[in-house]
């Protein structure tokens, strides 16, 4: 008996128990007609009727309502409640209750779609409505089961794979493909063939894997006779009359490494001893970063809009990324320069920024470039900023454009490519089906999530965000994608309590347009955790005196404390002996200041204990072109009159120095103050690592990133934004202890440190994704994972419905 078949059974034994409560409880679900209830809605009912009625006391022990506690919606459509349950992360589970018969029927996806359905657009007569599927395309395809398991993709397709081609005596054949997995190996048509004039790893002398075994039988003989870091030139010749070439390492010590590991995966194949060897094989050296939203520069753009935390990612990755490719390279005894291009949107009005160049060195890097190429339309180049959610017109001919001119940069193709957001996925999908290479997408954010609703309705968003160019576009991308990176766990799956970025994409419906009844799967081996950093020349801790940015403290000493106000802060604090809470965010609903501001306002015992200090947004609404930000502006100067913050806060503009922000977290630190992330939701949390890595304890939303960055009450605290006095009661909590105990703010600190120098690093983040990038590039080009049966039909899904949106958005705009 499958698990839907034993819930429904054990269903209806319930229902047979406690029938007259259940049918009270039930009823009060479809008293008020047809909706969409939320988990908190389904719990809430029964929070009341066990209050109101002793009577129904009994129900609490009932399997309905214990297993009402893994619901995430219910849709009621008298006298029927369907409810989607999702007992863990990633499994879900369709069911439809008679309220009044207590009835009830399992539902398969599509079944339960259309009740979604019909609740927007009344009943459904449309039987033949476009449904996209894309399970059978993986059905065959090994994957993890347990929810744990989600997020480690790399290590699963090893253990399989390897297992795969040792069981199937492929062994031989996967080894020997290991060795000539090289540029100049012309029958794998490989993508970094074009910048060599030399042979890598091996030459003609080796043509199979007995020739194989014996050469290196040899070499490991030749290389243990020699001192460990002898240089590679001091024996080249030797290893090339073998068949061996440059690429295995610089020195015998290396070579010997490269040479015990590929002799182990012939005597007993293991998976991290594939992946380790596969990670050392040269193959990544021409990296192409595809971010075409915003003002993609170096100085002068923060703050403007939909310009913010990913461009600092996106910088910070390259820099990280070039460091780590050409230690990788020199240590391989390569004499190669590798070549990163961040491909972006030239925008001729560039504000004062350089976004109207076409060609701009990556700052603190020798060889990484920012390319941009301009949007195009019929009457010519596009010369102003847009929003990103008016761009889907503009991406298909960008692709094309950026493809000549990446080729005339590199003088060939690249190695790997790497979306970022809905827009860069898109375009580095079109761009890897034209030049046959890996694809790597990071969504930074997805949308889908932070608008409840926006795919049912989804008419309401349509001509202000276009919702369904979007969501198209993630689903092509996520399913076109050799492997995904995500900075969490929650950001794929979630939590007990809340559903993933990804996982929301699994099942989903925009009425009227198409459904999706599995869309992507996030026990799919292409996700990986791969968390960022914040970049330590600028976030290091406050301990750190010799480092410290002593010249600015003046201007910070003004920008926190001075007397003046006007367009840059306003508020006073009066008292400078206290502590500061402080917050620094974009000014919209999501992030969620002016609730963390409120929540100061209210709480008098904490007014007595800190101050504080928020950075974000504009402060005259006249400033404002966001109209979220100009309703969270009028919101924040009508909380300062409302609670009389007087004395008690300070609100500073959006600051854009970088360099004096990372010195602004440690003025908050030398004053035993506190960071705080307030948001309702956080896809990652850059801010929350930079305070970490500035040493600062940390408050942060238990909705997203920061609830993984962050080990509650060890390294910061978890908070629930949407229960503001609990923060309050947490911020009070922390501020007297600290006051009884002085040393439990630096125990904070201290485990805040180690916690970011363990995990949450850019070493550790480039490192991680070149391996990847070399494991999936290797398995894509001897296995089945470019999953052509699944190009094809994105490519009609692509050509027969996104084009059509595209069109649409295009007329509306």
């Amino acid at each position: 008996m499958d698990r839907a078949s034993s819930v429904r059974e054990r269903m209806k034994d319930t229902f047979s128990k406690y029938r007259n409560e259940l049918i009270s409880l039930l009823s009060r679900y479809v008293a008020g007609g047809k909706g969409l209830l939320q988990p908190h809605d389904l719990l809430d009912h029964v929070k009341k009727i066990l209050q109101e009625d002793e009577g129904m006391q009994k129900l609490k022990e009932s399997s309905f309502v214990k297993d009402l506690e893994s619901a995430q919606e219910a849709i009621v459509l008298p006298p029927f409640v369907s409810i989607a349950l999702r007992p863990r992360c990633g499994v879900w589970e369709y069911f439809r209750v008679n309220a009044f018969e207590l009835s009830v029927d399992s539902l398969n996806v599509a079944e339960y779609l259309r009740f979604k359905e019909e609740l927007v657009d009344g009943e459904c007569n449309d039987k033949y409505m476009l449904e996209l599927d894309f399970e059978p395309f993986n059905a065959t395809f090994p994957r993890p089961t347990r929810s744990s398991s989600i997020g480690n993709g790399v290590q699963f397709l090893n253990r399989h794979l390897s297992s795969f081609m040792f069981l199937f005596n492929h062994l031989e054949t996967l080894i020997f493909i290991c060795i000539t997995f090289s540029p100049l190996h012309r029958n794998l048509r490989l993508p970094i063939y074009h910048i060599f004039s030399q042979a890598m790893m091996v030459n003609d002398r080796i043509h199979n894997i007995s020739k194989l075994q014996s050469s290196m039988a040899r070499a490991e003989e030749i290389l243990s006779n020699l001192p460990p870091h002898t240089p590679y030139s001091d024996f080249e010749y030797e290893l090339q009359g073998l068949g061996f070439e440059r690429g295995w390492g610089d020195t015998a010590e290396k070579v010997l490494e490269m040479v015990h590991l590929l002799l182990d995966i012939i005597q007993a194949p293991d998976p991290n001893t594939l992946e380790s060897f596969l990670g050392r094989i040269p193959m990544v050296f021409n990296v192409v970063i595809v971010s075409p939203a915003g003002y993609f520069g170096q100085v002068n753009i923060l703050g403007l809009p939909d310009t913010g935390g990913q461009i600092v990612y996106i910088l910070d990755q390259v820099r990280a990324l070039e460091k780590e490719m050409v230690v990788r390279i020199q240590k391989q005894g390569l004499d190669v320069s590798p070549k990163i291009l961040i491909v972006t949107r030239l925008i001729p009005e560039a504000k004062g920024t350089t976004c109207n160049q076409r060609l701009e060195r990556v700052s603190g890097t020798e060889h990484s470039y920012i390319l941009r190429v301009p949007f195009k339309t019929k009457n010519g180049i596009l010369r102003k900023w847009i929003s990103r959610f008016d761009m889907w017109p503009y991406l298909e001919t960008f692709a094309e454009d950026a493809s000549h001119e990446i080729a005339a940069e590199l003088q060939g193709i690249p190695d790997l490519i790497i979306g970022n957001y809905s827009h860069g996925n898109l375009v580095a999908t079109l761009l890897s089906y034209k030049l046959g290479i890996t694809q790597c997408n990071i969504a930074h954010s997805l949308e889908k999530t932070k608008h409840p609703g926006s795919d049912i309705y989804w008419k309401k968003y349509e001509d202000k965000y276009h919702f369904t160019c979007q969501f198209t576009a993630d689903l092509i991308a996520m399913n076109s994608a050799d492997f995904i990176i995500t900075s969490t766990y929650q950001e794929i799956a979630g939590s007990k309590n809340n559903v993933g970025q990804y996982e929301s994409h699994s099942a989903f419906t925009l009425p009227g347009l198409y459904r999706v009844v599995h869309g992507i799967d996030v026990f799919d081996p292409k996700f990986n955790i791969v968390s960022p950093g914040a970049d330590m020349r600028i976030y290091f801790p406050f301990s750190d005196k010799e480092k410290r940015l002593t010249s600015l403290h003046g201007s910070i000493q003004k920008l926190l404390y001075g007397d003046e106000q006007n367009e840059e802060h306003v508020g006073l604090i009066n008292d400078r002996a206290k502590p500061i809470i402080f917050s620094m965010a974009k000014l919209d609903q999501v992030k969620n200041i002016s609730g963390l501001v409120e929540c100061f306002g209210k709480s008098s015992k904490l007014r007595e204990l800190v101050n504080l200090v928020v950075v974000g947004g504009n402060i005259d609404v006249q400033k404002s072109r966001d109209s979220e930000e100009m309703q969270e502006i009028k919101k924040m100067h009508s909380l300062i009159e409302k609670y009389n913050l007087h004395g008690q806060f300070r609100w500073i503009k959006a600051q854009v120095n970088r360099a004096r922000n990372g010195e602004l977290y440690r003025c908050i630190a030398d004053v035993k103050g506190a960071f705080v992330q307030p948001a309702f939701y956080e896809g990652f949390g850059l801010t929350v690592v930079e305070a970490m890595t500035c040493g600062l304890p940390t408050f942060a939303t238990c909705h997203g990133g920061p609830a993984e960055i962050i080990e509650h009450g060890v390294s910061g605290f978890h908070i629930e934004p949407h229960h503001p006095d609990e923060v309050a009661a947490n911020l009070i909590k922390f501020f007297e202890e600290c006051q009884h105990d002085p040393g439990y703010w630096n125990k904070i600190s201290d485990a805040a440190l180690n916690r970011i120098h363990e995990r949450y690093t850019w070493k550790i983040y480039s490192e991680r994704l070149l391996t990847l990038a070399g494991v999936y590039g290797f398995w894509k080009h001897v296995s089945k994972l470019e999953r052509r049966e699944t190009r094809r039909y994105l490519e009609m899904f692509y050509i027969l419905k996104f084009r059509d949106l595209v069109s649409y958005s295009l007329l509306v705009n």
